[in-house]
């Protein structure tokens, strides 16, 4: 089965760094386009950024310049660099992969909290 097992989270100060870390199994992770989403209370959940299978990445307005997503596929890990936070970056982070088998296919992981406050 799919699992995807984010980590990372915490609390920070204005300004400060995180980077979250998101574990999967459970299909070939090199075939997956892994994306970060995040979801502040009272909010919908919204885009920040994916990479795909073949390496393209893209960003959130929001993030870019600040974000930085990765995979490791030998890890089967992708990352979230997070620098410069702000106070409106605080939510809880999701992990998230989409699947082509042959139909698409979309998995979340449980979410890690990230609160940037002075």
């Amino acid at each position: 089965q799919v699992r995807l097992v984010e980590s990372g989270g915490g609390s920070v100060q204005p300004g400060g760094s995180l980077r979250l870390a998101c574990a999967a199994s459970g299909f070939t992770f090199r075939s997956g386009a892994m994306s970060w989403f995040r979801q502040a209370p009272g909010k919908e959940r919204e885009f920040v950024a994916t990479i795909t299978n073949g390496g393209y990445t893209n960003y959130a307005d929001s993030v870019k310049g600040r974000f930085t997503i990765s995979r490791d596929n030998a890890k089967n890990t992708v990352y979230l660099q997070m620098n410069s936070l702000k106070p409106e970056d605080t939510a809880v982070y999701y992990c998230k992969v989409t699947l082509f088998r042959p139909t698409t296919e979309t998995y979340w992981g449980q979410g890690t909290q990230v609160t940037v406050s002075s």
